[in-house]
């Protein structure tokens, strides 16, 4: 059994279709839905969500996206996922990403406490990790 996901970012429509289960990060914690999940409504957390799909009723293939917030929405008709900034795993470009990643580990050694630096560093290991190129 299956259920409607949608991934949507102000730019495009990054996925569409049917899953068998989707895992994400909120601020509350790790969670995932199962067809007929209850209605959920939560805030995303920067990290990688995971959408899983059945193909042809055997194995399971695995979306991976980077998302940097948002919110994500569980009704009777799928599961919504609304993100201001998502990435595609496919889509990410891992020399870019590893750049980011090093300039805010940079800025880090200079200043521990710099919170943009910290947000960085963590967008760029969720790019990363959805990639499938973990540092």
């Amino acid at each position: 059994m299956a259920f409607l996901v949608e991934l949507v970012s102000p730019e495009r429509i990054l996925f569409e279709g049917d899953a068998v289960m989707v895992v994400a990060r909120t601020t509350g914690g790790d969670i995932a839905f199962l067809p007929g999940h209850v209605p959920y409504l939560g805030a995303l957390a920067i990290s990688k969500l995971r959408i899983m799909q059945e193909v042809d009723g055997g194995p399971r293939f695995e979306t991976a996206v980077a998302v940097h917030g948002g919110f994500v929405e569980v009704s009777g008709e799928g599961v919504k996922i609304l993100s201001d900034i998502a990435e595609l795993g496919t889509d990410v470009d891992v020399v870019r990403a590893r750049t980011a990643m090093e300039a805010a580990e940079a800025a880090l050694r200079t200043d521990p406490e710099n919170v943009e630096a910290k947000k960085a560093l963590q967008r760029a290991e969720v790019r990363l990790d959805a990639a499938g190129a973990n540092a």
